[in-house]
């Protein structure tokens, strides 16, 4: 498909709005379900505390509820991951967005980042949920961002995600082509962190995202609208 001209509709339908910022409030939450309800997004992601309002909101409207795990170090222990993921899923959410234990890998523990990223993946597969793995490429070498995507194919998730947002830069190019030629079509590919045009999202959906976060959907579909009627 040449993005470029893909029907706003459609982009909506790949983007995941992020509400994850440290001072985010619970009324930013609520009017992130809102923007999403309006706009018909694919989900809205936000802190486990606030997982059962944003599900009791997005009640029957199909947006997804996505919980962060382990969020934003994935510092936790896999057993915390697991357990959180499991809580999450039992008050509402629909997807688990959690961040690979970043400092294993770097240290070269990759059972630990395995066996870390497979409790999720259990826990949530469970309740027949999706995983993303946050592996916060600002942080990896090639080498490594190779490696995560390894661990995540081998682990059972559903998605690589590039970034939490928070990190000192988010999504580029070459990391999304990157993770594409490791996962292929094994696993699909969420840019996210500094997305915040539309052409970024589609420069990101052309290097070979399947999904797009962001905490400015509304205007990025405002631009696709406005394209659209020339």
């Amino acid at each position: 498909m040449a993005y470029s001209r893909i029907p706003p509709e459609e982009l909506a339908k790949r983007i995941d709005h992020a509400v994850v910022r440290p001072s985010a409030t619970l009324k930013d939450v609520e009017a992130g379900c809102l923007e999403a309800k309006r706009y018909r997004l694919r989900a809205i992601c936000v802190p486990p505390c606030y997982v059962e309002r944003a599900a009791e909101l997005l009640k029957g409207s199909g947006v997804r509820v996505c919980a962060v795990v382990g969020f934003p170090s994935g510092y936790d222990l896999p057993a915390v991951k697991a357990r959180e993921a499991e809580i999450v899923m039992e008050l509402g959410a629909q997807d688990v967005d959690m961040v690979m234990n970043i400092s294993a890998l770097k240290s070269g523990l990759y059972d630990l980042v395995l066996r870390d990223i497979a409790g999720v993946v259990e826990a949530v597969k469970a309740r027949e949920g999706v995983v993303k793995v946050i592996i916060e490429v600002c942080y990896l070498t090639e080498e490594e961002i190779h490696r995560a995507c390894e661990l995540v194919l081998r682990a059972g998730a559903d998605f690589v995600k590039t970034s939490t947002g928070l990190g000192p830069s988010g999504a580029t190019i070459e990391a999304v082509k990157l993770i594409r030629s490791v996962v292929g079509d094994k696993a699909g590919v969420k840019a996210s962190g500094g997305i915040r045009t539309l052409g970024q999202a589609l420069a990101m959906l052309e290097a070979g995202a399947d999904l797009i976060g962001t905490s400015t959907p509304s205007a990025i579909i405002e631009e696709a609208l406005k394209a659209r009627r020339g």
